[in-house]
């Protein structure tokens, strides 16, 4: 594990397959950098720490982790930001860190473009547990032959899983991996509601430490990107009081 300000990286390209997952740790609180890149090394992990926005973002661009732990309060440029600028060029999964609990803070991280919210302090056992819920679907993604049935169609969308592309008018539509796990999750369910803890069970995989905020958000992203209308959805329908839907 290096600091930002010593990293070496390797300039051999490797596989998935063949390398350790790479995991980039900013916050600017050293004892939880260290705290957290020490757990996930002795997990197997690949880390490097930041101690800033700036920093992360150079780091980001040459060590291309798999994932990214992302504190929200940082100074100069602040967790959100890095987000934004990250998703802006990649759809690499990030986990925002923050000592803030308000459901308006979480509901920032999520919209920000953070694929899930952990606060501190840290649980270490609940952290790697959302790390490997993310990374599994991620490296289900990557899979060249995933274990799905063949494109679903409605009308002009189109979702096809073998390739996990979704696409309206033939138009291919950018969706992060959560994005498309949920919106295939539905469409191959139409019509029956499910709640927010069911879905995290079904698509997070969050049993017991899911938040209900995290499908509330990724539910409006994934609206925007998908309806042609989204403040009056065709296929992704809110059931007042109980959950989700979607209507062929």
């Amino acid at each position: 594990m290096t600091s930002y300000q010593n990293s070496t990286l390797s300039s051999v390209e490797t596989t998935p397959m063949d390398r350790r997952r790479r995991i980039l740790i900013v916050d600017d609180d050293e004892p939880t950098r260290r705290m957290l890149g020490e757990s996930l090394e002795q997990e197997g992990y690949q880390v490097e720490l930041a101690e800033d926005g700036r920093h992360a973002l150079e780091i980001a661009s040459s060590f291309l982790p798999d994932l990214i732990l992302l504190d929200v309060k940082m100074p100069d440029i602040d967790g959100l930001e890095v987000a934004r600028r990250l998703h802006a060029k990649s759809n690499v999964p990030i986990i925002m860190l923050s000592a803030l609990t308000d459901d308006i803070d979480r509901v920032a991280g999520l919209s920000a473009g953070s694929d899930d919210y952990v606060t501190k302090p840290v649980r270490p056992r609940e952290l790697l547990l959302r790390i490997q819920g993310l990374l599994r679907r991620v490296e289900a993604s990557e899979a060249a032959e995933p274990p799905l049935e063949g494109d679903l169609r409605f009308d002009d969308l189109v979702i096809r899983p073998r390739l996990h592309v979704v696409e309206r008018n033939g138009v291919p539509i950018d969706l992060s991996a959560n994005e498309f796990d949920l919106l295939y999750f539905l469409a191959s369910h139409p019509r029956q509601v499910f709640t927010r803890q069911h879905l995290l069970d079904r698509v997070w995989h969050y049993e017991y430490f899911g938040d209900s905020n995290t499908v509330t958000v990724h539910m409006s992203r994934l609206r925007k990107k998908v309806e042609p209308d989204p403040a009056n959805p065709r296929h992704l329908r809110t059931v007042w009081s109980v959950g989700y839907k979607f209507v062929p």
